[in-house]
């Protein structure tokens, strides 16, 4: 996966975890608990689906890991670069 598909599927968890936020516009470098409402039961259903869909663990000390796009990519980017993207699942 691209850094650019990693990001779009971040975005599609989110979406299938919040679908009334608005994900258009987000500043990839910006934490998103600061640009939409995300609780911290939110935050788990995402690392759950990042495992569920993707087979991709986040240990918890690894949570900080995911604030922002930019650190989701760069975290997520080698555990997930022969990984297919998957939208809508």
């Amino acid at each position: 996966m691209t850094r650019d598909e990693v990001i779009l599927a971040i975005k599609d968890i989110i979406t299938t975890i919040a679908p009334d936020e608005e994900l258009d516009g987000l500043n990839p470098a910006e934490r998103l608990r600061d640009q939409i409402e995300l609780d911290s039961m939110d935050f788990l259903d995402i690392v759950m689906e990042l495992r569920k869909r993707y087979g991709v663990q986040v240990p918890e000390e690894d949570y900080k890991e995911l604030a922002s796009l930019d650190s989701c990519a760069e975290y997520l980017g080698p555990k997930m670069a022969d990984i297919e993207l998957k939208v809508g699942a």
